[in-house]
């Protein structure tokens, strides 16, 4: 089955047109003022020809849209958590496959390289926990060795990852993709022997605080003043916005992949159909089974990766009827209509929000989300610059005070960590006292989708469950998302909206 592996051997796929396209050298005219961009003799002002957001390694790209969020079958736990709620959701990317052993055993060897001479902690704090496999009562030791280590398992899903070290894996990934880019690109030229204050990170890289080895094409600097040559910045249009973990809202909607249900999708001959069909109880569409239904050689077969029913985990010998024991390569089994595999089943998945049963109650209609901590970099009080970066090379941040929050629309949040704001624990009317009279707390994190070891109602994508974020387990791993900037439609372009002949085109 044809995929996209997410290791870095590939990253540079689907990149190579970025490189050129964010040239400079094609003048514009200011709508405003009449001056030209990019002309030293008019004050240099760069506005480079950016031809639309490229899809990042890995990633396939999911239009946005309305769709109806929560339960789609009866709520068995009766805990009112999840009630059916219509949310917007802005287009975005997400990994074709869940990350698997090989992509993450590259990013521990990464930082054992980068930090394990001097900081041998942060390299123990990113392995996984390969004892999840253990059981009072059952014979795993083997995975306990070798799920993670042996190449047997390269492509099957990383477990024993908890919600941190996954946050942690986006933010590395997110750096070395952009590395690469300016590898490319020849902004940068390749130092394979990055440690410590020296490696590569994109805020310190944008800031001035990363120089590393200056490529042989790196940009004109049309400022009059300016040095004649410069580092990239954001609004050069090279970097990829950053790898991250899905919201709850996100995954849901990729899962359950409605465009594949409208009649009649967009194409460049036609608007398209604003309709669905009807809503999918499971990732691959209308039919409401869990096997193959058309009559061909594949009818019949499972097409996710779950456990039938009690001591079932993969059927009889000379009919197996998913094929595994516990999880299954990344690319198994049928992609959903956005082209995405495993959304459900072969492992849960990690989301970005915080867990609350009432979740449904409190948050926006409108990309729908729990968990922001407001944060800025840390600047020096005498000057207001940004100060210098840490050991590890990356720029310092804390949370923003009561002063800064008094702007805008954050003057009644009052704090930062506004993880549980607005979910009744300041009125008492909940009381989130985790360990004596709940499990819930702000570190208790959403996980989605059904696993090897789960049944067959858990393959509905609405379905949710929670873990705190320290925790992890055999069934659990996790797969990463980036933010669409410009357009929502996923063209290369940067325009949003409708156009009509004869009307005037704002460039």
């Amino acid at each position: 089955m044809k995929r996209t592996l997410i290791s870095m051997s590939l990253l540079c796929v689907g990149t190579a047109t970025l490189f050129s396209a964010c040239s400079s050298k094609n003048t514009g005219t200011s709508a405003t003022t009449g001056w030209n961009y990019n002309d030293p003799k008019l004050g240099g002002f760069d506005v480079p020809n950016y031809p639309g957001q490229q899809t990042g390694p890995g990633l396939v790209f999911v239009e946005g849209g309305r769709f109806t969020m929560g339960q789609t079958e009866d709520n068995l736990n009766d805990d009112q958590s999840n009630f059916a709620r219509t949310v917007s959701v802005s287009s975005f990317y997400m990994d074709e496959t869940e990350v698997a052993n090989v992509d993450y055993r590259e990013y521990t060897y990464w930082m054992g390289r980068a930090y394990g001479s001097d900081y041998p902690e942060l390299v123990a704090k990113s392995l996984p926990d390969t004892t999840c496999w253990r059981r009072a009562l059952s014979y795993n030791e083997p995975f306990v060795d070798y799920y993670f280590r042996h190449a047997a398992y390269n492509k099957y899903p990383v477990v024993g990852v908890n919600w941190y070290q996954a946050n942690d894996y986006c933010e590395w990934r997110t750096d070395r993709v952009n590395e690469l880019i300016l590898i490319k690109s020849g902004k940068l030229k390749k130092n394979p022997n990055q440690v410590n204050e020296d490696v590569y990170n994109d805020k310190a890289y944008v800031s001035g605080q990363y120089e590393g080895l200056a490529g042989n094409n790196r940009k004109k600097d049309f400022d009059p003043n300016g040095s004649g040559k410069r580092g990239v910045n954001y609004s050069d249009g090279y970097f990829l916005p950053a790898y991250r973990l899905p919201t709850e809202a996100e995954w849901e909607y990729a899962a359950v992949g409605l465009k594949g249900n409208n009649p009649e999708p967009a194409t460049k001959r036609r608007r398209g159909e604003e309709v669905v069909t009807n809503r999918n109880t499971y990732p691959w569409g209308d039919p409401n089974t869990t096997r193959y239904l058309i009559r061909n050689t594949y009818q019949g077969e499972f097409l996710a990766n779950y456990k039938r029913g009690a001591g079932d985990n993969m059927g009889i010998a000379g009919g197996l009827n998913d094929n595994a024991d516990v999880t299954a390569p990344v690319g198994s089994y049928q992609p959903n209509a956005l082209g995405l595999y495993n959304m459900a089943g072969n492992v849960s998945e990690w989301v970005k929000d915080t867990y609350r049963p009432s979740s449904h109650q409190d948050v926006d209609d409108f990309r729908p989300f729990r968990g922001n901590v407001y944060e800025t970099y840390t600047r020096n009080p005498e000057d207001g610059s940004l100060q210098e970066k840490d050991s590890l090379g990356r720029l310092t941040q804390r949370e923003l005070d009561s002063t800064e929050l008094a702007h805008g629309n954050l003057w009644r949040v009052k704090k930062a960590d506004i993880r549980n704001y607005g979910d009744g624990d300041s009125m008492n009317v909940y009381f989130y006292d985790y360990g004596k009279t709940s499990l819930v707390n702000d570190d208790s994190k959403v996980y989605k989708g059904a696993s090897w070891a789960d049944r067959a109602y858990w393959l509905s994508p609405g379905t949710r469950r929670f873990m705190q974020a320290d925790k992890a387990s055999s069934t659990v791993g996790f797969r990463c998302a980036m933010d669409r900037l410009g357009s929502p439609d996923g063209k290369n372009s940067t325009r949003a909206g409708n156009y009509f002949s004869g009307k005037r085109k704002r460039k």
